[in-house]
């Protein structure tokens, strides 16, 4: 069974920048098309950011332009580099497939932007 563990995440001043992780386990991992996704408080956790195995990235308008998702599909790591970052971009932060079937999601990363 695929394991996702999300890390990088922390208290950060509005402007600043945090760069998140999300190892995963398994052969097939580098084939997974792969997403960041946030839940903030009251909030239905939303999709932000996609990458397929070859590297194609998308991003919602809200984090487009601020945020960079990348992967190293020889550490089966997935990275989302923020930048810019707001005070709603609090939130805890998860990886898992982005399309088909969701993995078991981890415990996620907490993002909170507070000056």
């Amino acid at each position: 069974q695929v394991q996702l563990v999300e890390s990088g995440g922390g208290l950060v001043q509005p402007g600043g920048s945090l760069r998140l992780s999300c190892a995963g386990s398994g052969s097939l991992f580098r084939l997974y098309f792969m997403g960041w996704y946030r839940q903030a408080p009251g909030k239905q956790r939303e999709l932000v950011a996609t990458i397929s195995s070859g590297g194609s990235a998308n991003y919602v308008d809200s984090v487009k332009g601020r945020f960079t998702i990348s992967r190293d599909n020889a550490k089966n790591t997935v990275y989302l580099q923020m930048n810019t970052l707001k005070p709603e971009d609090t939130a805890v932060y998860y990886c898992n497939t982005a399309g088909g079937t969701r993995l078991v999601w981890g415990q996620g990363t907490q993002v909170t932007v507070s000056s």
